[in-house]
């Protein structure tokens, strides 16, 4: 009969997250998170805990504007973000870098 090791060397989970614009996978608390609010809106939602539809985008101005230029980010939030709304995220954006 074998013994267990009373010590046994645990892994913590890191959840691991797709960037919407680059595709680059990292770490969840590297990224952005965003969430489709109601109203055709967008947020940036700083803790990660709001409900709702949610993308990631790294924190550099590069990735938002690709994101936002695209369409990439409307896609995945499968939502329409008004010209204002777009205007807010990326002035976020550029204040990450």
């Amino acid at each position: 009969m074998k013994k267990k090791s009373i010590n046994p060397t645990l892994v913590k989970h890191i959840p691991q997250r797709t960037c919407v614009a680059c595709g680059e996978v990292r770490p969840q608390r590297e990224l952005v998170r965003l969430v489709r609010v109601s109203g055709d809106g967008v947020e940036v939602d700083p803790v990660g805990k709001k409900a709702g539809r949610g993308a990631y985008l790294c924190p550099v101005p590069d990735c938002w504007q690709a994101g936002l230029k695209k369409g990439r980010l409307e896609y995945v939030l499968r939502t329409t973000i008004t010209e204002d709304n777009r205007q807010q995220l990326i002035k976020y954006g550029q204040e990450l870098g």
